[in-house]
């Protein structure tokens, strides 16, 4: 379906799919998004005890399910008994409506399958080296290298992919960031020749330093960059951004964004 993760260029990233409206980082969230079009989804994983991928953002298991601990010291099988669903709510906690429901955690792989022609983010979260083994090894099975994007805050996961496989696009993690857009601001950055184009997923704004500016946006995409800013929620800020340049907007409002990168016609209905 894809020539590759950036063709055709994503403009809309759902934050671990429809957050807003299901369980973050769960099979409901992501099939919304993909009902309604998202460009990719982003999401998150970890390694279980038993060595399987599963979609999950933090590293333990409190803040939205029933149980507790580490999710790497469970296996599949005893995150499959959780309620994924136990602490969402749309409402302050007045009401909790997918508690009882039977959702669960799910593994990078249901995901894929759920989603078949879904481009998906993937930010790799375990230091676990064998992290890497696996998230290759399930792209592969899936035959999904050119629907998926691998990202860490991990500088070893991503060195560790891209030497095994060249093929999956990642994303430059923050010790990659930080030195391009201090050149970039000191105008003193080196000709780098990229097989693939560099990728750059920030903050508009992050430790005292605006990385977003006009300025940035056209240094790198004259050398061949592709800017993704998250978390934008704002209309206002999402179409600011949009007229500034920016190619993709991760957010957990997709259906706002969509609206307006339709509206600016850079995206169609």
């Amino acid at each position: 379906m894809y020539k590759s993760f950036f063709d055709p260029m994503p403009r809309i990233v759902a934050h671990r799919g429809d957050s807003a409206h299901f369980p973050e980082n769960t099979l409901p969230a992501f099939e919304s998004a993909y009902r309604m079009a998202v460009d990719v989804i982003e999401t998150d994983v970890h390694l279980s005890k038993d060595g399987v991928l599963v979609v999950w953002h933090d590293p333990t298991l409190d803040r939205n399910t029933n149980g507790s601990g580490r999710i790497e010291d469970h296996t599949l099988e005893e995150l499959k008994r959780l309620d994924a669903g136990y602490t969402f709510t749309a409402d302050g906690g007045a009401t909790f409506p997918f508690r009882g429901t039977g959702v669960q955690l799910c593994t990078l792989e249901e995901a894929l399958i759920a989603c078949p022609e879904q481009r998906f983010n993937v930010d790799l979260k375990s230091k676990d080296v064998r992290i890497v083994d696996e998230f290759i090894a399930v792209l592969n099975r899936q035959q999904a290298k050119k629907r998926v994007l691998g990202a860490s805050f991990h500088l070893s996961n991503l060195k560790r992919l891209r030497k095994k496989e060249s093929r999956i696009q990642t994303s430059l993690t923050t010790l990659e960031v930080l030195p391009l857009l201090m050149a970039q601001k000191l105008r003193v950055l080196p000709k780098r020749e990229q097989e693939q184009p560099v990728v750059f997923q920030v903050p508009v704004r992050q430790w005292g330093i605006q990385a977003i500016t006009p300025a940035f946006i056209e240094t790198m995409h004259s050398r061949g960059a592709i800017i993704q800013v998250w978390t934008i929620n704002e209309e206002e800020e999402i179409r600011r951004l949009f007229e500034m340049g920016v190619d993709s907007v991760m957010t957990d409002k997709p259906e706002l964004a969509i609206k307006v990168a339709i509206e600016m016609g850079i995206r169609t209905a």
